[in-house]
């Protein structure tokens, strides 16, 4: 079957579709509509692959990847928008022209099984360390996350991008404090707070059964009442680094914990 032949390309800068999609890129708008912006071909195989709903799609064939290519044959009810409207609606420094606009996904808490993961971040406010640690969680097999607080939006553009599309993937949601801790006490958590000053090494810790992985901003780390959690671990440092990236020792922990589920046993200076 031939491709769609896609109408005239928008091209005017105040076309109110280029405004409302340039508008869309800022979170109180988004919020207020009820929508997000997926940006990338494979962000948005993702997204309609998890169930999400792309209601419209605007493209620039001119400016397609390889990638977009191959997902994106046929381009049968796409609004075309030329290479300097697009660009205007990008958030990317090398767009791959498509882009798409859906509802803005309700909250999905875990459905958690007996040894089920959930990464907790509170106050993460770069969209790249979100969108990191959402990519890693879902590739080390985690229950979901959760986001506390009004640092970066698991569903903005930038973190969807960091992620892949992974915010899709893993159940995701966004609550307060509160919300948080009645329903890790609800489900039988056992919160491990990562932070600097922990007395024990990650890897000498048990990261099986229902545990939630609490992580801070690297600024501030946790508040006080997240460090009362069942257990503390730290990431050994050797040398003037006094930190670490959160998504770098996210990724840590996380695998540590894979391990042990894979039936590995914590180091010695487990309890």
């Amino acid at each position: 079957m031939p491709a769609a032949k896609l109408p005239d390309p928008i091209t005017s800068l105040q076309n109110p579709q280029v405004k409302r999609l340039v508008r869309l890129r800022n979170r109180r708008e988004r919020e207020r509509d009820g929508l997000l912006l997926i940006e990338g071909a494979r962000e948005l195989m993702r997204a309609e692959s998890a169930g999400v709903r792309v209601d419209e799609l605007f493209v620039c064939p001119e400016l397609f990847s390889p990638e977009a290519h191959d997902l994106f044959p046929d381009l049968g009810g796409a609004t075309p928008l030329s290479r300097v409207a697009f660009e205007k609606v990008s958030g990317r420094e090398n767009p791959d022209g498509v882009l798409g606009v859906a509802p803005l996904p309700a909250p999905r808490l875990p459905q958690p099984g007996s040894d089920a993961l959930v990464v907790v971040l509170h106050g993460l406010e770069k969209p790249g360390n979100v969108g990191a640690i959402l990519r890693t969680a879902d590739a080390a097999g985690a229950a979901g996350v959760l986001v506390l607080g009004r640092g970066a939006d698991p569903y903005g553009p930038n973190v969807i991008r960091a992620s892949q599309g992974s915010v899709f993937s893993v159940p995701t949601a966004v609550l307060d404090e509160a919300q948080a801790l009645a329903w890790l006490a609800e489900q039988g958590f056992r919160t491990v707070a990562c932070t600097p000053d922990a007395p024990a090494d990650y890897w000498d810790t048990p990261l099986t059964g229902r545990v939630a992985l609490l992580l801070g901003a690297e600024h501030a780390g946790l508040p006080a009442e997240w460090r009362t959690a069942h257990q503390s671990v730290r990431v050994p440092m050797h040398g003037q680094a006094d930190s670490l990236n959160v998504a770098t020792a996210a990724a840590l922990v996380l695998y540590e914990a894979l391990r042990q589920r894979r039936g590995g046993a914590p180091g010695p200076g487990a309890s």
